[in-house]
């Protein structure tokens, strides 16, 4: 299992990014099961942003509820984060989780900067 995430970049206060994760498994009938992203600024912990359940149940942390959205496309095997609004604490590093069967497998991060 392969996760590749993508669409990070430079974008200023108020304007908007979407980021990919695309999630490559080998057997077709493995299903991906849970999908999040977590983000890790310079100096902070890896937090949770948003998580999506296989049926298309979403949550979100406090900090991005209304801004960002969490979706997928299960029949691409990829999920997507819409960032609007986005504020310089967003800035981070922005990484792919994916549940697989039972086993939790992350991308390789995508960097988000946010100017003032």
């Amino acid at each position: 299992v392969q996760l590749q995430a993508s669409g990070g970049g430079l974008v200023q206060a108020g304007g908007s990014l979407r980021l990919s994760c695309a999630v490559s498994v080998s057997i077709f009938s493995i299903s991906i099961r849970s999908v999040a992203w977590h983000r890790q600024a310079p100096g902070k912990q890896r937090e949770l942003v948003a998580a999506i359940s296989s049926g298309g149940s979403a949550n979100y942390a406090d900090s991005v509820k209304g801004r960002f959205t969490i979706s997928r496309d299960n029949a691409k095997n990829t999920a997507y984060l819409q960032m609007n609004s986005l504020k310089p604490e967003d800035t981070a590093v922005y990484y792919c989780e994916a549940q697989v069967a039972t086993t939790n497998y992350w991308g390789q991060g995508t960097l988000v900067t946010v100017s003032s």
